[in-house]
């Protein structure tokens, strides 16, 4: 039986596409370069907005489709909002009040803006620097319920975290998708916003079939699309459920992990590839 060629890969951008540092790796861009070559198309699928990886997409000069908040936007490369998937406006209140009650900093991304109510959050001047987007200070966030397309709690306290995470699941069922993006942070969004669906839309919006994309994560986010892809990859820094939902498990994100995975898994199926592999 002969393989499908990769024609797309979808990748994560925190803990996969870069390191701690936030940066692209020369060893990432000259990979970016060589599927390009190949034929292969990159997509990025994000916890952040589209405008919060606008400095990845313009360093790579990609001109494909990118899904941000976990899939609560789609956003063509010329900026152009493909699709956008708002949180219903109660539930989005009751998981303020969820957060707020367990002492978890809490902040609303909506159509445009990235609110806070904490000027002197711990995480704030963290995520700035990472997004490059000043916040939007409000008093409360009553009066912006209405288009809400992603909620992330953060903390430090991580098993706080984690039961806060299951205790929203059960409290809101299949209202909510909530599902941490790293240790310290929790998105919660409106079930049709996940990764898998923003991977397989994104396939879609390319004419690419599932069989034909790849799909490389490290976080519980993650786990949607690497179900969709024909070819699943979780980073060596991802946590071992993480890495128990892909077919394979690359190096971590501050050793080259991304650019490995694509030499190595990616690009022997790539379109421009000499030979296609048999099983």
């Amino acid at each position: 039986m002969t393989r499908s060629h990769i024609r797309l890969l979808v990748s994560d951008v925190d803990g996969t596409l870069i390191g701690t540092d936030k940066r692209l790796a020369p060893a990432t861009i000259a990979a970016v370069r060589d599927l390009h070559r190949a034929g292969t198309k990159l997509c990025l699928a994000s916890s952040r907005s589209v405008r919060g990886m606008a400095m990845y997409l313009d360093e790579l000069g990609l001109e494909t489709p990118a899904a941000g908040l976990n899939g609560a936007e789609i956003v063509a490369a010329d900026g152009a909002v493909l699709e956008r998937c708002a949180l219903d406006p109660e539930v989005a209140r009751l998981t303020i009040e969820t957060l707020t009650l367990h002492g978890i900093e809490s902040w609303l991304f909506t159509d445009r803006d990235w609110l806070i109510r904490d000027a002197a959050g711990a995480f704030v001047p963290r995520e700035q620097k990472a997004v490059r987007i000043a916040p939007t200070l409000v008093e409360s966030f009553d009066g912006h319920y209405g288009a809400v397309g992603k909620i992330m709690g953060a903390t430090t306290d991580y098993p706080l975290l984690e039961r806060v995470e299951i205790e929203l699941q059960a409290l809101l069922g299949d209202r909510v998708n909530a599902h941490r993006s790293s240790p310290w942070y929790l998105d919660v969004t409106d079930p049709k916003a996940n990764k898998g669906s923003a991977a397989l839309r994104l396939a879609a919006l390319l004419g690419i079939d599932r069989s034909e994309m790849a799909c490389i994560g490290d976080m519980d986010n993650d786990i949607a699309m690497l179900k969709q892809a024909g070819l699943s990859i979780a980073m060596g820094n991802a946590p071992d459920h993480v890495k128990a939902s892909a077919q394979h498990v690359t190096d971590g994100n501050n050793e080259d992990g991304w650019a490995k995975a694509v030499r190595t898994l990616v690009l022997p199926r790539a379109p421009g590839a000499a030979s296609r592999e048999d099983d």
